[in-house]
């Protein structure tokens, strides 16, 4: 029989969700407003920020409703520069997909999982930008080392910030994340379609969720 042992440690860091609000046009054309709330892991080298991104939907021929742009989980990290103090204009972002937040969640203490995203793929200029996120389990089960690597060979930078997350913060993220994946779907649009953000540009226009990592 396996035993996972937790061991949280909170000195010197510390977790945060944070709530702003804006406003936004639902589909009725109503002004709404729209909550920001981020799940926030500050350690000593880096912190770590997660929250959804919802789904965009654009109206068919026909009336109906599809999506438009895929909704995600964004990763952000930000680099220390000092004691509790980071760099926000060096954060670097990494887009969940719903598939990739179902593995996060189907980890055990003792498994590890990577991505890897090239937003050119398949394309003449793949390889120029690459990410890859990869989550390793702690050698005494207590948690999860999560890196971010970003390689660009345009502009000759290779950027990796890591980091720790102890069991009971992944255990936050594993609840919110299993909370927010039916709304990054765009399923509970199926019971309360006018909170519905409507894109309206055409389908043929419209971006897929990974170029809104990109864009930076």
């Amino acid at each position: 029989m396996n035993i996972s042992v937790c061991h949280m440690s909170f000195r010197g860091f510390s977790s945060l969700a944070g709530i702003a609000a804006t406003k936004k046009i639902v589909a009725d054309g109503t002004l709404q407003q729209k909550v920001f709330a981020p799940y926030t892991i500050y350690k000593g080298k880096a912190a770590l920020s997660a929250s959804p991104t919802l789904p965009t939907f654009s109206k068919s021929d026909l009336g109906s409703l599809m999506v438009a742009r895929k909704g995600v989980i964004m990763l952000t990290f930000f680099p220390a520069i000092g004691e509790r103090k980071y760099d926000w204009g060096k954060k670097q972002i990494f887009a969940l997909s719903a598939t990739e937040v179902g593995a996060l969640l189907n980890l055990g203490p003792d498994d590890s999982c990577e991505f890897f995203h090239d937003p050119s793929m398949r394309q003449s200029n793949a390889g120029e930008v690459r990410k890859s996120l990869s989550v390793k389990a702690h050698s005494d089960s207590s948690g999860y080392f999560m890196s971010l690597n970003v390689v660009n060979n345009v502009q000759k930078t290779n950027d990796r910030l890591t980091v720790p997350v102890t069991c009971a913060e992944f255990a936050v993220m594993r609840t919110a994340f299993s909370f927010a994946l039916p709304h990054i779907l765009g399923w509970n649009r199926y019971l309360d379609p006018q909170q519905t953000t409507i894109n309206q540009r055409s389908s043929g226009n419209v971006a897929h969720f990974a170029e809104s990592e990109w864009d930076r």
